[in-house]
């Protein structure tokens, strides 16, 4: 399938133009300029976020005490992080009210949940599904990895298991083993999903062509597209450190913003 540029700068599918939407070419400042639109946005209605102060703290709570109970402390890093791969599945209600106040609606957090109700409702479901198969196969390649460098055996306790990843040789092998492979989980998961859930929102459509658009809008712009990546991970590090509550901001920000990424590179 070619690829066409029109005149201002837009890059649209060559024998399915009429079914996808032309893909627009951005800078670096058209990601900073989304960003600054979700603060705005979350600054504006901040008081419905207080479920993810909850949520996250009571999440990382679970988190801890499942894999210590079990003495596998070795994937309470890969679960924490994994988690954010489901990211864009909890930003649907944040989607639907950037649209809404966008579009001059009303945005009053209830209708947050109108997104349950909506047509694309199966088709969202199914990109969930991709987001969830890709979550259970980064903690399996995690655990992998795992036994690789360290075999059968398992963290008598917490800080035995920080003992062995920060100062032998492999448990860095393993920090960056580890990192590597789940930084190509995470491009995969910014490649088929980054444009995709706000476009099903939007505009509704097969689970297909939402997440072709957004492969073919990170293809049109990938260093912009990449330099979000890097905000979004660079977020999400400092909004875990303290427990994971700072995710209660830092979640909905991104959730506001990537509504405007969309915008600004999915032709209307």
């Amino acid at each position: 399938m070619s690829a066409i540029h029109d005149h201002d700068g837009r890059v649209a599918s060559g024998d399915r133009a009429d079914a996808l939407p032309a893909i627009r070419k951005i800078t670096f400042s058209d990601v900073t300029a989304a960003l600054g639109k979700g603060m705005s946005d979350f600054w504006r209605r901040p008081s419905h976020y207080v479920f993810l102060f909850i949520l996250y703290p009571v999440l990382g709570f679970v988190i801890g005490i499942w894999t210590s109970g079990g003495n596998a402390f070795q994937l309470l890093y890969p679960i924490a992080t994994g988690f954010a791969l489901l990211g864009p599945v909890v930003a649907l209600g944040l989607y639907e009210l950037s649209r809404r106040r966008e579009a001059g609606e009303d945005d009053e957090p209830r209708h947050a949940f109108e997104v349950l109700r909506s047509p694309a409702l199966p088709q969202i479901l199914i990109v969930g599904l991709l987001l969830a198969a890709l979550f259970i196969a980064w903690l399996a390649t995690a655990q992998a990895i795992y036994g690789a460098f360290f075999g059968t055996t398992v963290p008598a306790d917490f800080w035995a298991w920080m003992g062995e990843l920060v100062t032998t040789p492999r448990g860095w092998g393993l920090i960056l083993v580890g990192n590597a492979v789940g930084l190509i989980f995470a491009l995969v998961v910014l490649a088929t999903t980054v444009v995709a859930f706000p476009m099903l929102v939007d505009r509704g459509g097969s689970a297909w062509d939402a997440v072709h658009t957004s492969i073919r809008a990170v293809r049109a712009n990938p260093a912009p597209m990449l330099f979000w990546g890097v905000i979004v991970v660079a977020a999400l590090i400092v909004g875990a450190i303290p427990l994971l509550v700072g995710l209660a901001v830092v979640l909905p920000v991104l959730g506001h913003a990537t509504w405007h990424l969309y915008r600004a590179v999915v032709e209307e």
